[in-house]
């Protein structure tokens, strides 16, 4: 199993952050993709259009987020993985903290990639011109 540790700091307060990840409107704005996601514990997500899916596992409002998640990649009778995002604000701005693991072998360098083209980088565009 892989594991990947991110962080972005973008000029956002942490629960306009956290609040957005969770809204499909707001979601589908920052990565570009379509997104259909859930603000409620065990609710069902996709993102980028339905390219990944998953399920909301923990959730603590404006602090962290927890989910399973998967591509259309895995195989069927792969494990899901699991996303871990921490919302750290400071001065009006909130570091994000992304720890991805359960990922299958081979996977990690590929998704690491991933969340910097498709999430890290539209999200610094997006948050910037706020």
């Amino acid at each position: 199993m892989e594991k990947i540790k991110m962080s972005i700091t973008l000029p956002v307060k942490a629960k306009d952050l956290y609040d957005a990840w969770l809204d499909s409107k707001k979601h589908s704005a920052f990565t570009g993709g379509d997104a259909n996601v859930s603000k409620k514990l065990n609710g069902e997500f996709t993102a980028w259009d339905e390219y990944i899916s998953g399920k909301n596992i923990e959730l603590k409002e404006g602090k962290f987020i927890k989910q399973s998640w998967r591509t259309m990649e895995f195989k069927s009778n792969a494990p899901s993985s699991t996303l871990e995002l921490t919302f750290e604000e400071k001065g009006g701005k909130t570091k994000l903290s992304l720890f991805h693991y359960d990922l299958q072998k081979g996977d990690g360098k590929k998704y690491e990639q991933g969340w910097k083209d498709h999430y890290f980088e539209p999200m610094k565009a997006y948050f910037s011109s706020k």
